[in-house]
């Protein structure tokens, strides 16, 4: 693309630079930390960081108008690190040049709306942001190209070799992770800790056709995240958690996106996000506040998250509606089919309530929420979405009923329209279908199917079994008419077909 096509006014920010001075930020004692070296957690008092930018407000000096042209423009560019979350290079990482940018095709998924039955079933318009559809088929890809770009700026800085990349995962995280790390192969290696019998086989294969060593760890997700956090404090290591500031920034771009997407209009928007280890939640709320003090949208748009009622730390948090009286208690989850989302003490928490009150103080109301819906309710308005035309996954239906739950809460008015995050592909969770639709869900999950949503095949096979043909045996001619006529009459007449004049 010829820049001297591009309009005069924006034309010098089209491709950007590496610039801005980014640092961490302690949630806890404030202090400020280099970004030169690995760095999770504030090494003065072991709390969670955010990066920031000490430049943020040359950002400001830009009109709001402007910068929409220039995203909008920057679509056209064939720039393969542009492509991606880094469209918007300035707010995300703007310290790492274009050429240390890892792009594997993440970002910029679509936003498909409901169709009239669905939207006439819950009752109001709404719409799927598919993040299933990034390189490993969930949201986590954001974090992950923002993370290995950063790891991979510092190796072209000659400032970390030999990288080992290690995680904790209930399947989406490890999946992304050692599919980026492989992409730096051998620069950098993985490994993954999975919480045993945790995890379905769809999100176990990922990160073992990428090449990660994986471990698979005796209890929950909580469990394996410890031990991950332990080798982080005692060995060198990246951890590619959402502990890493670096995945939080990345994920911002889910914000940046859905304003670019609705022509930067977010008056009554709501934007529904599962809640698992509280990263994502952080990040898209995070994302929306830059931009409103850039003047690129004109206001916040309403944040739901969602818990299960079997993992709902954040959710019992917020139960007290006295601030000053809130007190964060770790749960112990129990099974649930939105196993992304299952974990009872999340490394996100800080960050949660730090970005919440500075949410809603923009906006002098609440403007944030937090709803719990039942494992049924899950399940249920998963298989309803996608019997709709939708690829939601489960954490996709948890958006769904708590969209649902929030109409019943009359936190969302009828003139509101909602954006609701599937995280990730529905065939990573197709097992939680499979077993519905046999009934087999086990008890713990508190499911029971509903005859109306069970879908499965069925066997047609001739009356004349002589004819019935296989792999090895190919029938004649003759037989092979009287085959398919055969079968052919009795599924015409299972589907009510009428003969064609």
């Amino acid at each position: 693309m010829m820049l001297d096509l591009f309009p005069k006014e924006i034309r010098s920010f089209i491709i950007p630079k590496a610039g801005g001075e980014l640092y961490y930020k302690c949630l806890g004692c404030l202090a400020e930390h280099s970004l030169d070296k690995l760095l999770y957690v504030c090494p003065e008092c072991n709390e969670v960081l955010l990066i920031e930018d000490r430049n943020e407000k040359d950002l400001h000096k830009i009109p709001g108008a402007t910068w929409q042209q220039i995203f909008d423009f920057r679509k056209m560019l064939k720039i393969p690190a542009l492509k991606g979350i880094y469209r918007y290079h300035e707010f995300l990482g703007s310290c790492i040049p274009l050429e240390s940018v890892i792009y594997l095709g993440e970002g910029h998924t679509p936003v498909v709306e409901a169709n009239e039955n669905l939207k006439k079933k819950v009752g109001l318009s709404f719409f799927y942001k598919n993040d299933g559809q990034n390189p490993s088929a969930s949201f986590k890809d954001r974090g992950m190209a923002s993370a290995i770009s950063s790891i991979k700026y510092l190796i072209d800085q000659n400032l970390v070799s030999d990288v080992i990349a290690v995680c904790a995962s209930t399947g989406d995280t490890s999946a992304a992770a050692a599919l980026y790390a492989s992409y730096l192969s051998p620069l950098i290696k993985s490994a993954v800790l999975l919480p045993h019998k945790k995890v379905t086989s769809q999100q176990l294969s990922q990160p073992l056709g990428s090449g990660a060593q994986v471990f698979e760890i005796p209890g929950v997700f909580d469990d394996c995240m410890k031990i991950v956090e332990h080798l982080a404090d005692k060995y060198s290591v990246a951890l590619l958690n959402s502990k890493n500031a670096w995945r939080i920034l990345g994920q911002e771009s889910y914000s940046y996106e859905i304003a670019q997407d609705f022509e930067w209009d977010m008056k009554n928007r709501v934007v529904i996000v599962p809640i698992g280890n509280a990263g994502n939640i952080s990040a898209v709320m995070n994302g929306f506040i830059k931009f409103y003090k850039a003047d690129i949208i004109n206001c916040l748009p309403k944040i739901i998250g969602v818990q299960s009622e079997h993992a709902d730390p954040v959710f019992q948090y917020y139960i007290e509606p006295d601030e000053t009286r809130r007190k964060f208690i770790p749960v112990n989850t129990k099974p649930s089919v939105a196993q992304a989302a299952m974990i009872g003490n999340p490394v996100s928490m800080p960050r949660v309530i730090k970005i919440t009150k500075e949410y809603n103080t923009f906006t002098n109301y609440q403007n944030v929420f937090f709803v719990q819906v039942t494992e049924q309710s899950i399940m249920d308005w998963q298989l309803t979405a996608n019997k709709n035309g939708h690829i939601a996954c489960t954490q996709g239906g948890e958006c769904l009923a708590g969209l649902v739950k929030a109409i019943e809460l009359d936190i969302i008015t009828g003139q509101e329209t909602a954006i609701l995050d599937a995280t990730a592909h529905s065939i990573k969770f197709s097992e939680f279908q499979d077993l519905y639709f046999k009934s087999a869900i086990p008890e713990d999950y508190k499911i029971n199917p509903d005859p109306d949503k069970i879908n499965l095949p069925s066997l047609i096979m001739p009356d004349n079994q002589d004819i019935t043909p296989s792999q090895k045996k190919r029938l004649g001619q003759k037989d092979l008419q009287k085959f398919v006529k055969n079968i052919s009459d009795k599924i015409a007449r299972r589907l009510n077909l009428k003969v064609s004049l």
